[in-house]
């Protein structure tokens, strides 16, 4: 009897914990199922197979999210911030750039103990050459990283990768004021694609840029444009990588992401940095009202912010190439914008592109 009192209150306390901790260990046992798997696919993509789409059910996903992920990138964040000493900076960020093939010759500061912490050394700046900004094409590539996907959208639906889709409309959320954006009126009736798009015989197209953990951080703008709004939508922090890209539906729209909208030359325009696991912190260099991975949001929430005040009507006007934002590690920055019908694309998709290289051009 002495025994089992003895042990009794034991047992109750691990039986009152074992949902949590199965409920993460089963999550993220999972998420190294689907890593393994990921890497599957992409060496079946290196030798030039063709890997069949292959969604993720609603019971995958809600499996996935059970993930402290947001949790997980916090922690992340911190660890990242915490000073190394002199004699473990080079041999910590050897590691890091033999496994994920960084080039430090591109690198502003190649010394590696010049890197106080791991945050200094993913948000390191490039060499002036090291990246020319192309002046013959109007759009060019904002970052560093692989083409994911790009074209025209369809049927107020844009693909992630191909053969799989999100809605347009859940991506950037309800139609800004067209008051604010200095767009016209769009006609009662018409879809939400129809709706962004500002002037008779144009289209609206996208493009998807993935950043891998070895890439140059920062992102930049893409082309001579004039931000007038930001959408913060908070969200999960799933892999965004083109593995996980291709197996969960909607990818982009659970992931918290910044939207940043308004117009160029042609009409409407948009950039948008979506987060993804380990990559809580987005930045904005202009917006200091802006702040990601809070350990707190209301599902399917988002909060708008305007550039366009009585002191700056104009909104934020950005040069092509000029500093826009960075991300603590890699993730994605998707490209949706009105341009005129024999607008053209110089990519392939799966392609590596580098920050200044031509996107595309009329």
């Amino acid at each position: 009897t002495d025994r089992k009192k003895l042990h009794s209150a034991p047992v109750r306390q691990v039986f009152r914990l074992r949902p949590f901790h199965v409920l993460v260990a089963t999550g993220g046992g999972y998420a190294g199922y689907r890593k393994y798997e990921d890497y599957k696919l992409e060496e079946l993509e290196k030798r030039g197979i063709e890997v069949p789409v292959k969604l993720a059910s609603e019971w995958e996903v809600a499996l996935y999210k059970s993930v402290p992920t947001r949790l997980l990138s916090r922690a992340w964040g911190r660890l990242n911030q915490v000073e190394l000493p002199t004699w473990l900076r080079k041999p910590v960020y050897s590691l890091y750039i033999w496994t994920f093939g960084v080039n430090m010759k591109e690198a502003a500061v190649e010394d590696l103990h010049h890197y106080r912490n791991l945050s200094e050394f993913f948000r390191r700046k490039l060499k002036p050459q090291a990246r020319p900004v192309c002046s013959l094409h109007s759009v060019i590539s904002p970052s560093d990283g692989k083409i994911l996907n790009f074209g025209q959208v369809k049927n107020c639906e844009v693909e992630q990768v191909k053969g799989v889709t999100y809605s347009l409309e859940s991506f950037l959320g309800p139609r800004i004021s067209t008051e604010e954006l200095h767009f016209r009126q769009a006609p009662p009736g018409n879809s939400f694609q129809q709706q962004l798009v500002t002037k008779e015989g144009n289209e609206l197209y996208h493009c998807v840029i993935y950043l891998a953990p070895g890439d140059y951080h920062c992102f930049h703008s893409p082309t001579d444009w004039r931000v007038s709004h930001r959408r913060h939508f908070p969200g999960s922090l799933m892999s965004v990588n083109p593995g996980v890209a291709r197996w969960i539906k909607e990818l982009f729209c659970h992931n918290e992401r910044v939207v940043l909208t308004g117009d160029w030359k042609h009409g409407f325009f948009s950039l948008t940095a979506v987060g993804a696991t380990n990559v809580g912190s987005i930045r904005i260099y202009f917006d200091q009202d802006l702040h990601t991975n809070s350990p707190s949001y209301s599902k399917g929430s988002y909060n708008d912010f305007s550039f366009i005040s009585n002191n700056n009507k104009d909104g934020i006007s950005m040069r092509k190439g000029e500093h826009l934002g960075e991300f603590n590690l890699g993730s994605t920055i998707v490209l949706i914008f009105e341009a005129p019908k024999d607008f053209k694309f110089h990519l392939k998709a799966g392609q590596k592109i580098r920050f200044g290289e031509a996107l595309g051009s009329l």
